[in-house]
């Protein structure tokens, strides 16, 4: 299991590698290209830069979120051919620098959605917040304008704000299109890059939307084990696989996180880990909380223990954290409780392994 933290560069993230490097257990930044205009491809130079920047630092750089998904491939337009070459052109580029794995979502306009981006806490703290009831109120262009601001300054992780200001336009582009079209969509692309990925080496991760269920009427298909089990199905090849992030399939309490790890990792299509805890305070309303194992509604144990079972040898990271003791910072990606779920999540492991050498004597 290899312990990672996201960065998102000099230019975009408050927090030095220097500090990432002191999180014990640490070894592997999850990082990305972000200048680069989304469907272009992204030059090896400016790989291989980030790459020694990031080693520099002691760290190493194997995973990448994300070489996001062009709208166009996800509409199915004639144009989606010259963005497929491109992202393949940018996977042999990463192959070239020694990435493993790259993580990609294919959610229509939204990369993730919440209605606050620092709700108060009981305990002092503010985390990420998502009500469905608030949602069904406003208008999309209004959410936007609001988390945007939200922000005080800070980029959105995985936003487009050149995408999102037209929204509008993009939302009547979807008005006719459903999941079963989204379903054959996502399959072009794949059977476009897979054959390249399995070339190059890399294994390709999809992470589940965010939430997991429509918004604003535009479809979202990476909700459920079902609709997982789809998606490997659609190119069969171990190259295929997932990102299983426990917050975001977790908003939904039908999805049994530590079965899902346990069923997608014996088929080998488990190339990722996003580990963080929620409270499911209703149906449609979750926020993020400390990832302890009683501080939410997912087991943080059961999750590690299927990953351990497994025997899980990928990327794992400390997902979406609280804004804790006075930082401020990118939503939802502070240092201080992410730190501090690294340390959490390893901490877990540790124990679970020694138990199970312990049985085995």
């Amino acid at each position: 299991m290899q312990m990672s933290f996201r960065w998102y560069g000099p230019q975009n993230d408050s927090i030095p590698l220097k500090y990432i490097r002191q999180i014990p257990g640490v070894t592997n930044i999850v990082g990305a290209i972000y200048h680069i205009p989304v469907g272009e491809t992204w030059p090896l130079a400016d790989i291989l830069a980030l790459k020694s920047e990031i080693e520099t630092a002691g760290l190493t750089l194997k995973t990448v979120e994300s070489v996001n998904v062009h709208e166009d491939i996800k509409l199915g337009l004639p144009t989606r051919d010259r963005y497929i070459a491109n992202y393949c052109a940018t996977l042999k580029n990463l192959a070239q620098a020694g990435i493993e794995v790259v993580c990609y979502n294919f959610m229509p306009v939204f990369d993730w959605l919440r209605t606050d981006l620092a709700k108060p806490l009981p305990d002092g703290s503010t985390a990420l917040y998502y009500d469905e009831e608030i949602i069904a109120g406003l208008k999309p262009e209004i959410l936007v304008a609001q988390m945007e601001k939200g922000a005080n300054g800070f980029e959105l992780p995985g936003w487009e704000k050149k995408r999102l200001g037209e929204i509008k336009k993009l939302l009547a582009l979807y008005k006719n299109l459903d999941e079963e079209q989204l379903f054959a969509n996502l399959g072009y692309f794949l059977a476009g890059i897979i054959p390249t990925a399995e070339e190059c080496g890399i294994k390709m991760a999809i992470h589940p939307d965010d939430p997991p269920w429509p918004v604003f009427g535009l479809p979202r298909i990476v909700v459920s084990r079902a609709n997982l089990e789809r998606i490997v199905r659609l190119v069969d090849s171990p190259f295929n696989g997932l990102a299983l992030c426990s917050g975001a399939l977790g908003a939904d309490p039908r999805n049994d996180i530590p079965a899902m790890i346990r069923h997608f990792g014996a088929m080998g299509r488990l190339h990722f880990g996003h580990v963080r805890n929620i409270i499911v305070a209703r149906p449609g309303l979750f926020y993020e909380t400390a990832h302890k194992d009683d501080s939410g509604s997912i087991s943080m144990y059961d999750v590690m223990k299927a990953y351990h079972d497994i025997g899980y040898t990928g990327p794992i990271r400390p997902d979406h954290g609280r804004m804790i003791w006075g930082e401020e910072g990118m939503p939802g990606y502070g240092l201080y409780d992410r730190a501090l779920g690294a340390v959490y999540l390893h901490g877990l492991w540790d124990a679970i392994k020694k138990q199970s050498e312990g049985e085995k004597q």
